[in-house]
């Protein structure tokens, strides 16, 4: 059987449509696991899909991981691989009543987003000049897309259906993983490795075309509280001790050059990420990133320098720091694994695409899973701005994305140690 890059397409459009339709949020103040149940709702129907296929040893736990085999066509002893994707989507931005816009054989103009009005632009996104003549898939503006990291889901599942119907192709064994609360940085809590019994594996929850991610962040988190005392404002003259006052002025005094809009390619950053609170009590929520472990611990080290001012200041007990990590840096594991590596940039040139060796800003699952015992670089999906109004992605770059997914089922044949 030959499938044609336009089969490629029409399953992978297929499947994207069903399932960014489908709410899936994950909730980041749940105590719950999953964070939330929708995500089921979407977990249920790959159940039933990759057993339609013949995947065996399907298993969905009630923490939300599903796991499937496909079975080698190769007697020569492989390691097995693992291909993961995530079902959840962004909290940060509305991920109910999904309405996908498709626009075929995309002209180079300005996307009209139908349902708020605003417009996807190459003025304002110029990586839409380099997909003329694609098909691609938007919000209508008043959704996220899910594209991150559905559209990964539908790659993978549309390769494995290719391997299924062509079992003259060699390949190892091969699992499959869909995952829960990636986007709230639980996704691999309760992940079990030695039950999903890979030896390495790749999450398909990248960006553009030839994206090889093999470094991520290091990322901790942090909790800045500030004591307050409220007292009627009336009579409130050396007597109030206003938390939200003491906040801003925590705020403003750390260094104004470490944020996200003043950095880029390996410069870390500081983002203050929420604030919660009342007079009495209030919460400065942080993220901590840099691709350097020194350089994280530099940036917890400005909260605790900037606290201690304060506490000089107003008194030991004015407030509070506490850092918790997140995750590390996923290329201190995989660097010793250069083979998960090599294989998806041959298969890149094999189909024409030009590999692109990238760190993420930012991390995925890959990341804590390389430190749990399982090696795990992160490919391309096509998707892009992904969390918000402007998300779209690329349905012909999920088609090559399932035509290098393929190969690599193939070269781990030739070129796994």
């Amino acid at each position: 059987m030959t499938m044609t890059a336009t089969q490629f397409k029409q399953q992978n459009l297929e499947r994207l449509l069903r399932y960014v339709k489908i709410y899936t949020t994950s909730d980041p103040n749940s105590q719950t696991v999953p964070s939330s149940p929708q995500q089921f709702d979407l977990l249920h129907l790959l159940r039933d899909e990759v057993s339609e296929m013949g995947l065996t040893d399907i298993h969905l736990d009630e923490r939300g991981f599903l796991f499937a085999t496909l079975p080698a066509t190769t007697d020569k002893p492989l390691p097995v691989l693992g291909l993961l994707a995530h079902v959840d989507t962004s909290p940060d931005f509305n991920g109910k009543n999904v309405k996908p816009q498709i626009i075929d054989f995309y002209n180079g103009e300005d996307i009209l987003l139908k349902g708020s009005g605003h417009t996807l632009s190459p003025r304002q996104f110029s990586s839409l000049e380099g997909l003329i003549g694609h098909t691609l898939v938007t919000t209508d503006g008043t959704s996220l897309l899910g594209s991150d990291d559905k559209s990964g889901i539908a790659i993978i599942l549309s390769a494995v259906e290719y391997l299924l119907a062509n079992p003259q192709i060699p390949h190892g064994k091969i699992r499959i993983g869909f995952t829960t609360d990636e986007e709230i940085g639980c996704g691999t809590d309760n992940f079990d490795v030695q039950l999903f019994g890979a030896d390495v594996a790749y999450t398909l929850d990248g960006g553009p075309l030839g994206e090889v991610q093999c470094e991520s962040f290091n990322a901790d988190s942090a909790t800045v509280t500030l004591i307050g005392r409220s007292v009627h404002p009336g009579y409130a003259k050396g007597k109030m001790i206003n938390a939200f006052e003491r906040a801003c002025e925590f705020q403003q005094s750390l260094p104004p050059h470490l944020t996200p809009a003043t950095s880029s390619d390996r410069q870390g950053y500081l983002m203050l990420h929420d604030i919660k609170g009342e007079i009495e009590q209030c919460q400065l929520h942080y993220i901590l990133r840099s691709f350097d472990r020194q350089e994280l611990a530099q940036l917890g080290e400005y909260l605790m320098q900037t606290m201690a001012k304060m506490q000089e200041k107003y008194g030991e007990n004015c407030g509070s720091v506490e850092i918790h990590e997140q995750y590390r840096n996923m290329n201190e594991i995989i660097q010793s694994h250069p083979y998960l590596m090599d294989i998806p940039q041959k298969a890149m040139i094999k189909q024409g695409i030009t590999p692109k060796l990238e760190p993420i800003r930012g991390g995925t699952d890959g990341s804590r899973l390389s430190f749990m015992g399982l090696p795990t670089p992160n490919l391309f999906t096509g998707g892009e701005n992904f969390h918000g109004r402007f998300e779209f992605v690329s349905v012909d770059t999920m088609s090559q994305a399932t035509a290098v997914l393929i190969h690599i089922a193939e070269m781990f044949t030739e070129f796994a140690e």
